[in-house]
C-alpha cells in the first residue's frame, strides 16, 4: 500500500509542469552562469594586467567585478533551490549588488 502512495506521488511530481518550469529555467541559468564566470575570469586577468602596469586596481573594474561576483552567487542560490527567486533578467541586476552589500 505504501509503495503504491509513493508511485502517485512520483507520477504526479513528473507530471506537475511547474517543475518541468523550473529545470528549463535552470538550463538556462546554467547555461548563463558560464558566461558570466567566463567574464568573471575576463575581469581578473584585466585587474592583473592593470595592476603590474599601473601599480594600482581599476575601482571600475573591481565594481564589476563585485557585480558579477554577486550575481553569480544568485544564479547558485537558484540553482541549488535555496531560493524560488530568478536572478537577472528576471530580477533587476542591481538586487544583486545590494543583496551582496547588506
Amino acid at each position: 500500500m505504501e509503495k503504491n502512495r509513493e508511485e502517485i506521488e512520483i507520477n504526479a511530481n513528473l507530471k506537475n509542469p511547474g517543475i518541468w518550469r523550473r529545470i528549463v529555467y535552470m538550463m538556462f541559468f546554467a547555461f548563463i552562469l558560464g558566461v558570466v564566470r567566463m567574464m568573471l575570469w575576463a575581469v581578473v586577468a584585466f585587474q592583473v594586467v592593470v595592476t603590474l602596469f599601473t601599480g594600482s586596481k581599476n575601482p571600475h573594474a573591481q565594481k564589476f567585478g563585485r557585480s558579477l561576483s554577486a550575481y553569480i552567487y544568485q544564479v547558485l542560490l537558484f540553482l541549488t533551490f535555496n531560493t524560488e527567486e530568478m536572478p537577472f533578467p528576471f530580477a533587476d541586476w542591481e538586487s544583486a549588488v545590494n543583496e551582496d552589500e547588506g
